[in-house]
């Protein structure tokens, strides 16, 4: 008797404790007839500025995809630590992208809005110019330009305003301080897409299922338009948390990094290459809210 045997991808997850990497163990659960064999090293294991480890893993394992949520993420404080945050996001990314090339690897990047000025009041797609304000969005793009360079076989996916149940997010802080705070002040002219990383993890899973080779850069946010005051109206009034909330402007609450006013990508590329439906921003948001109250877990 002939016994077919279907062949399973094998997937290394780097950055698997950040909010990104949680939500892809969670997907990776709920998703067990996906082909995909999921491995989610700790970092001691996986460090992506450690390329001799890196390669043994490599090795190792012998990987179908590589998906890299690790990134230093603190946009205000990368302005005074510029090497450490070029080091995670340019030069792991780079360690990533050479292996990927070396063993045949498909590498899955994850970028962010923050590699645009967003100056342009327009929706933004792939073939616009990136030209950071930050040095977060700088390192972020240099990432991309080393994927670029080494990997072969990459899909860079470009995404905003990150949240979920895992990690410091936006969401969870203002439940910490609707909870805490008389009263809020919330930028109201930095307009962008809130993304339930939920959604973002699923997305990549369908990349990695489709068998379409369409290497390059795609933007991923969740449907709809908002500014950071709105989005804090709604997470407020879907956790129905009683607080004012004040809209003030980007001169009035200043940061140690400048944001993109305008960072709201066109996401058609990846819709239609991928076959994918993206829920509208306020619906995930209400998902998650419900999901933080049913397991008490409402604070950062």
């Amino acid at each position: 008797m002939l016994c077919l045997t279907r062949y399973m991808s094998k997937v290394i997850v780097f950055g698997a404790g950040g909010q990104l990497g949680q939500c892809l163990q969670l997907v990776s659960q709920n998703s067990k007839s996906t082909g995909l064999e999921w491995y989610f090293p700790a970092e001691i294991e996986a460090n992506i500025l450690e390329p001799d480890l890196l390669n043994a893993l490599f090795k190792a394992y012998n990987p179908d995809f590589c998906i890299n949520c690790a990134a230093y993420t603190a946009v205000d404080k990368a302005e005074d630590d510029v090497d450490t945050a070029r080091l995670i996001n340019k030069t792991g990314a780079e360690n990533l992208a050479r292996l990927c090339g070396k063993y045949g690897a498909t590498l899955v990047h994850i970028s962010t809005d923050f590699v645009f000025e967003g100056n342009s009041g327009r929706i933004l797609s792939e073939t616009d110019k990136a030209k950071p304000v930050n040095i977060y969005g700088l390192t972020k793009l240099e990432g991309e330009q080393a994927v670029a360079a080494f990997a072969g076989k990459y899909y860079i996916i470009r995404t905003s305003w990150l949240y979920s149940e895992y990690g410091n997010n936006f969401v969870k802080t203002m439940l910490r301080l609707g909870r805490e705070k008389d009263s809020l002040n919330v930028i109201a002219d930095q307009i962008g897409t809130p993304t339930y990383a939920v959604d973002l993890a699923a997305c990549i899973v369908q990349i990695m299922q489709s068998g379409v080779r369409g290497y390059g850069v795609y933007h991923y946010s969740n449907e709809g338009v908002t500014s950071w005051y709105d989005f804090a109206k709604a997470i407020f009034d879907l956790a129905e948390i009683n607080i004012p909330v004040s809209p003030v402007t980007t001169d009035q609450y200043v940061t140690r990094a400048v944001r993109p006013a305008f960072s709201v990508m066109d996401k058609s590329k990846i819709k239609e290459v991928f076959c994918l439906t993206i829920p509208y921003w306020r619906d995930s948001l209400k998902i998650c809210i419900q999901h933080l109250q049913a397991s008490n877990n409402l604070v950062s």
